[in-house]
């Protein structure tokens, strides 16, 4: 069984991944783009529904890497930076806060990291 960052965290790199899809998913397609795009991961179970299994693994990256493409696409077709979605919300400032969410989550991850290997300040 894999350790927890600290139990009885659920915080796990998996969880992560998931939870960035979801992240990515909220902000493009909701927010900025305007579609009704369902959760991947309903009722928050993208760090409690995260277990060990390889086609688990598989399917949450494969589900991440759609939702950047998705976001990659509407950046490129964008008109500019200023294009407002949900609650004036421009796509300048989705933009920030996705860099701000990775900086954050790239932390938790290094977290993880270190609970498994041992290893500190590397």
């Amino acid at each position: 069984m894999a350790q927890r960052s600290v139990p009885p965290s659920n915080l796990s790199l998996l969880g992560l991944v998931r939870h960035m899809a979801e992240t990515e998913r909220v902000w493009f397609r909701q927010v900025i783009a305007g579609q009704d795009a369902p959760a991947h991961y309903p009722d928050k179970t993208e760090f409690d529904g995260a277990v060990a299994d390889p086609a688990m693994v598989e399917e949450a990256w494969a589900v991440w890497r759609s939702e950047v493409s998705f976001a990659e696409r509407f950046v490129n077709e964008a008109p500019d930076l200023g294009i407002t979605g949900k609650n004036d919300t421009s796509l300048r400032e989705v933009l920030i806060h996705m860099i701000e969410e990775y900086a954050r989550h790239n932390g938790h991850a290094d977290f993880l990291r270190e609970r498994i290997d041992g290893r500190v300040g590397q």
